[in-house]
């Protein structure tokens, strides 16, 4: 099975809407068969693992990381596929939590007697397709918050200078995090101020994310970076209160423009991350700057959170990582939890999810 999870990670980035799938094919104790999903449209890891173990998949046992699909979309049913191979065995980490399953695959081969275990190395399964899970069990995308800050918290000088505050061994690394998510959001002051493009810049990326802007009022310039036309879908997120004439102009350049207004005249963050799961968003990226992750942040919709710490001082009145309204009492900070520490370049890479908190006093808008 870590096997089949280590095959698994080789789609990342390429997969979304499906999860990463890894498989491997064991007759006796030789390894006969191996795959794994690599893009979206492409066969199930379990019909490249069948397909290399060939004859030798009859009276098998099948080590997969997921629960085999027993519906038809891009691809046919995988359970058909193992039961037509002769496959004895299967072992599945995990069972897949999409409504159309509810344990039918395994439930399949089990009436066509195929002997069946669940739960294999369950967490790291379950970590591995973490935004796949959530999507699937909440309607809404896995939120990793990522910034970059010096030592005593700061995200740019007094002046709003901030290129670059990480090294570049940090930066290589952020940019494969955007590689390896669904869509990257920003807010409109971070457009304004640093006009970014917003593309995954690394060997790694197979296509770049979705680049989403909060712009309530659509201040937004219609030539800004981030509108770079290499077929990359954006998405400005805005209110009733935007201007009319420049969502017209956006929408003939082919951006999506998204309506999400919540009751203080900012973006209703949770209806705008519904409106991106139903658009196939699992996993979303928020870099910011202060303001958008700190909205984020009271809201409660930040599930994990990776903070590059640089070996800096900048001091003075400057702009720290995460705004919004915070917490009276230390009692309510909210905590990382399952956390991981490693050093990058010179930097100080912090990891770590977001333990769940109390929903009380908790808003839901944005910038």
């Amino acid at each position: 099975m870590r096997e089949a999870l280590r095959l698994a990670r080789r789609g990342a980035g390429a997969t979304s809407p499906n999860p990463m799938v890894g498989a491997v094919v064991v007759a006796g104790d030789e390894v006969v068969g191996t795959g794994y999903h690599p893009r979206l449209g492409d066969p199930h890891a379990e019909v490249f693992a069948l397909r290399e173990a060939g004859s030798r998949a009859r009276g098998a046992t099948l080590y997969v990381t997921l629960e085999p699909c027993v519906h038809w979309g891009r691809t046919p049913p995988c359970t058909e596929a193992i039961i037509s191979a002769g496959i004895r065995r299967v072992v599945a980490a995990m069972p897949d939590p999409d409504h159309r399953m509810g344990g039918r695959g395994l439930r399949r081969l089990a009436e066509a007697g195929v002997e069946t275990r669940v739960g294999v190395a369950e967490r790291e399964a379950t970590v591995l397709n973490e935004a796949y899970v959530k999507h699937r069990t909440t309607g809404l995308p896995f939120v990793t918050a990522k910034w970059a800050m010096t030592l005593d918290g700061r995200i740019a000088t007094r002046s709003g200078e901030s290129q670059w505050i990480s090294g570049e061994a940090s930066r290589a690394l952020a940019h494969e995090l955007r590689a390896a998510s669904d869509a990257i959001l920003v807010g409109i002051g971070t457009v304004l101020r640093d006009d970014p493009v917003l593309t995954a810049r690394t060997p790694a990326a197979v296509r770049n994310p979705r680049r989403i802007v909060l712009d309530s009022t659509l201040r937004i310039s219609l030539g800004a970076r981030v509108f770079a036309r290499d077929g990359t879908p954006v998405v400005v997120a805005t209110t009733d209160r935007g201007r009319p004439n420049t969502r017209r102009a956006l929408e003939a350049m082919g951006v999506e423009v998204v309506s999400a207004a919540g009751a203080d005249g900012r973006v209703d963050l949770v209806a705008l991350l519904r409106e991106l799961a139903r658009r196939g968003v699992l996993s979303l990226l928020v870099e910011g700057g202060g303001t958008v992750l700190g909205a984020f942040a009271d809201a409660g919709l930040i599930d994990k959170v990776v903070a590059f710490v640089a070996p800096t001082l900048v001091g003075g009145p400057a702009p720290g990582p995460v705004g919004g309204h915070g917490v009276e009492a230390l009692a309510q900070a909210r905590r990382l939890v399952r956390t991981g520490v490693r050093l990058v370049g010179e930097d100080v890479v912090i990891e770590g999810y977001v333990a769940p908190a109390s929903p009380a006093g908790e808003t839901q808008k944005g910038a």
